[in-house]
């Protein structure tokens, strides 16, 4: 995994028309009034699933420059919390099954984007701290993250956007 922590691909993947396409083209679908064959339009599941698809695809491409995908942007993130965390409480916030936790953790600490640190409290557990190369990395990306979110959003205005995220947030919860 070869990470490129240089800050004049942010610009260019958050304009990439390949970063936003997923993204673009579920939109045009919905606006269209278009549904896969069978589904209904008002089915949260289908609902959910594609609109996390389709952000899952738009981040991935736009980190795909740093060598990163999603999975690395939110392990790394929640890796960023004070004093480390648990990989079992990573995968808990990402749904992930552990052994996909340890694969990811492992990409990152070979870039040197994290460490597994002991747990003070729990010699058996280790917590995953972030690096200073790992700060910078999240640095770099912001900006990237901050378009992928703008773009996978776009349909909303402001008041629409806090009042999806507060429902997520409770959704997760």
């Amino acid at each position: 995994m070869t990470f490129v922590p240089h800050n004049e691909h942010v610009t260019a993947a958050a304009k990439d028309p390949r970063a936003i396409d997923a993204v673009t083209s579920a939109r045009s679908d919905h606006q269209a009034g278009s549904s896969p064959a069978g589904t209904a339009t008002d089915d949260v599941v289908i609902l959910l699933a594609r609109a996390s698809g389709a952000a899952l695809r738009c981040a991935n491409a736009a980190l795909e420059p740093f060598g990163m995908r999603a999975r690395h942007y939110a392990t790394l993130t929640i890796a960023a919390g004070a004093g480390g965390v648990p990989q079992r409480q990573i995968g808990a916030l990402l749904g992930l099954d552990p052994s996909a936790v340890v694969a990811i953790v492992d990409d990152l600490e070979s870039s040197s984007l994290v460490q597994r640190l002991p747990d003070p409290d729990d010699r058996r557990t280790r917590l995953v701290s972030i690096t200073p190369a790992g700060r910078q990395m999240l640095d770099t990306v912001a900006g990237v993250a901050k378009a992928v979110q703008d773009q996978a959003l776009a349909g909303l205005d402001a008041t629409e956007r806090g009042v999806f995220v507060s429902h997520l947030r409770r959704i997760v919860s």
